[in-house]
């Protein structure tokens, strides 16, 4: 327990992202206390904040049940927080509701939030080596291999399925692979995969030798894709059948 709070707190603080959203929301109490031109009272600005935190609460409480990766949660509750504390500033003085908007606009463009950093048993490839791979077939029957770019925020939420997955899915007959489209964005084009809006990623393809067997999202005759992001519980069941094979 003492490790893994050591663990987040060397993260909170060497971590940019979280960093910057931790200074920025911690910044509302002394600018808060500062500020001599509410709009509101006293007594109906804290009114207001206890409101803002229970709904706050709630939100997060069902975020926690409903999620089913912590990266998610963080990306969910992060935004609320940035949302309620957009609101409460509004109240307290509209310069201050600018200033925050303005911050957190420097910090989008700036920060990313981190992807999930352990691989499990997945392969890092490069376009070369993912098509020698699969065409020489000595390691393994099936490939499962993740097309992600960290700049999607589908990628980094679902970040940590993929190695989970592998984790517990790999043996003889199936490997985990991932190509990064941020390194290699010409790839994408050779598999079918749209870069538009980062709308199609992460996309997972599953591989026979150097044959596509099936692939999420699925693209139409049109090259469109689903708008559905992956969860553990679509590749659990994908997963394990070919496993058994």
């Amino acid at each position: 327990m003492i490790k893994n709070r050591l663990q987040w707190l060397n993260t909170v603080v060497t971590e940019p992202y979280f960093l910057f959203h931790f200074l920025i929301f911690f910044s509302y109490l002394p600018l808060r206390l500062s500020s001599t031109a509410s709009l509101l009272s006293p007594h109906h600005l804290l009114r207001r904040e206890i409101q803002a935190f229970l709904a706050y609460s709630i939100l997060a409480a069902v975020k926690m049940v409903r999620e089913e990766n912590w990266e998610g949660f963080i990306a969910d509750t992060l935004f609320f927080g940035k949302v309620f504390l957009f609101l409460l500033a509004l109240n307290v003085d509209h310069h201050l509701a600018l200033w925050y908007m303005l911050a957190f606009l420097v910090l989008y463009i700036i920060a990313e939030q981190p992807a999930f950093p352990e691989l499990g048993t997945v392969n890092t490839l490069t376009p070369l080596q993912l098509e020698t791979t699969l065409m020489e077939g000595n390691t393994s029957r099936y490939w499962l291999v993740e097309f992600r770019a960290l700049c999607s925020s589908g990628c980094v939420r679902n970040s940590r399925i993929f190695p989970e997955l592998s984790v517990t899915y790999s043996n003889k007959n199936l490997s985990f692979g991932m190509v990064d489209l941020g390194l290699f964005p010409n790839v994408a084009e050779q598999y079918g995969i749209s870069l538009t809006g980062n709308l199609g990623l992460p996309t997972y393809i599953l591989f026979e030798n150097t044959v596509e067997v099936m692939r999420f999202p699925g693209a139409d005759l049109e090259g469109k894709v689903s708008h559905h992001l992956a969860t553990k519980v679509h590749y659990s069941l994908q997963d394990s059948d070919f496993a058994a094979k």
